[in-house]
């Protein structure tokens, strides 16, 4: 009977799914945050058109308004719009409600500009339109209704009760007319200020979207692991038996005289209990993936070893007829790997060992924190659409069903990791004049591996202090 695989590793992914739904709305409350940015740069333009409207009144027209009930009203705006600034800068998301008070707080201001300047008179009356328009693309339906409805009582009571404007009766003079230019003026800045500001309100709502949908795109393949790591665990524990059982059988064929007598079919035996053993250190690590956490099944070594150790197995239980290994890291460091991190290297390098049986490198480097694996081969390289798809699942060149699962695979255990995978087609300089192929190359954060911050903790003065009969052989050595 089949054991059931380790429900640890479930939880944990459906944990993590969890959380992805829940941030879901993220994308959406960083947009706001973003058009709240884009509401405080409107307010301190209306700051200083209105400080340059004053101004032109006065000066260049000599009407009379109330300036220091109007200075008072834009020091009370220049006030909110710091202290939105500083609050703003520091809190990175925006609900629905925060646009919603800032968009009655322009109103107010409006309302209050407007009521010491002729009211429903004021040319400057339109701007309302403009809070409107904003709280429409902005915010939500019954937010957007409420500033309709407020923004018509104020128009309401501004026709009723405001200071009057002293203009000139010079209606007739078409657009020589104060008012009519007043109006034109209203027109034009509400219109430019319209084009600007929901042009860039519209892209960061596309931004937001597209966001989400890398949000979801990640739940679903988060979701398509779970579902590949049930497969997986279920058929490596249905294959242990047998494999079992074909491990007894070649033993017990091993001394029987009839292979023991014929050089040919005992080499044969051997081959096959060598790729026998190889497929149950797939099961195993099979298991050990899907069923156990990384901690767990972590195994200590340096990375020079453990990168030298792959490509030693890569050369042994692979046809490759020639595989070059490159190492170019001069600082070793104790590290700690489990079968994931092994297996992610070995698929690419059996990917381009497909594409390329006769010749493939492996190149490893270390720059600061990071290292780059660097997997080239001399096939025929990645086609167009697969380099703008790498690491989506069923995306493959072999034209097999259900195949393009490897990258998949490699793609997402880099980015659990923090690291990234990149790859792109060799070019001629690259190449040479008789070779082509494709380059993959896995960067990898050594934080995510490393044990020398663990290491220099055990051998601090306090680790000592706590455990004083500690021996230098207890102490991990890279060797």
């Amino acid at each position: 009977m089949a054991s059931k695989p380790d429900n640890s590793a479930i939880s944990t992914v459906t944990t993590r799914l969890t959380d992805l739904a829940l941030l879901a709305d993220m994308p959406d409350r960083a947009a706001g945050h973003k058009n709240m940015l884009q509401l405080i740069r409107l307010r301190w333009i209306a700051v200083f058109g209105q400080i340059i409207t004053i101004v032109v009144v006065i000066f260049g027209f000599g009407i009379h308004l109330p300036l220091p009930q109007m200075l008072e009203v834009l020091a009370c705006q220049v006030a909110f719009n710091i202290a939105s600034h500083l609050r703003w800068h520091e809190r990175p998301f925006v609900a629905n409600r925060e646009l919603f008070l800032a968009l009655l707080v322009d109103v107010a201001t409006l309302t209050a500009q407007l009521y010491l300047s002729g009211g429903a008179t004021n040319p400057f009356a339109f701007v309302y339109l403009l809070q409107v328009i904003l709280s429409a693309v902005l915010l939500e339906a019954w937010s957007t209704w409420t500033i309709v409805a407020i923004t018509s009582l104020c128009f309401a009571g501004l026709s009723q009760f405001y200071f009057p404007l002293s203009l000139p009766p010079d209606y007739d003079n078409g657009v020589f007319s104060l008012y009519v230019e007043g109006v034109l003026i209203s027109f034009m800045l509400i219109a430019a200020l319209l084009a600007v500001f929901i042009t860039r309100i519209g892209s960061n709502r596309r931004t937001g979207d597209a966001q989400l949908a890398a949000l979801r795109q990640r739940a679903a393949e988060e979701d398509h692991i779970v579902r590949m790591g049930l497969l997986a665990s279920g058929a490596a524990h249905e294959l242990g038996t047998p494999l079992a059982t074909l491990a007894v059988i070649l033993g017990d064929w091993r001394h029987m005289p009839e292979f023991c007598n014929n050089p040919e079919m005992l080499e044969e035996l051997t081959e096959m209990q060598v790729q026998l053993q190889r497929c149950k250190t797939i099961v195993s690590g099979v298991l050990l993936s899907a069923g156990e956490a990384r901690g767990e099944s972590s195994v200590k070594t340096t990375l020079n070893t453990f990168l030298g150790d792959i490509a030693d197995e890569f050369r042994a239980t692979r046809p490759v007829v020639t595989f070059v290994y490159e190492n170019q890291i001069e600082q070793d460091m104790v590290v700690a790997f489990d079968s994931a991190l092994k297996q992610m290297i070995c698929n690419v390098l059996d990917n381009a060992l497909e594409a390329s049986p006769r010749w493939l490198s492996l190149c490893a480097t270390r720059n600061g924190n990071e290292l780059t694996l660097e997997i080239t081969d001399h096939g025929h390289g990645f086609a167009d659409g697969m380099l703008d798809q790498l690491g989506k699942p069923y995306q493959s060149t072999k034209g097999k069903s259900g195949g393009g699962l490897g990258l998949f695979f490699v793609v997402n255990v880099a980015r659990k990791l923090g690291g990234t995978v990149t790859a792109h087609n060799r070019n001629q300089t690259e190449a040479g004049a008789d070779a082509a192929g494709a380059v993959v190359r896995l960067s990898l954060p050594l934080s995510a591996i490393s044990l020398e911050t663990e290491q220099q903790a055990s051998e601090s003065p306090t680790a000592t202090s706590d455990s004083p009969n500690t021996s230098q052989e207890d102490k991990p050595h890279a060797p």
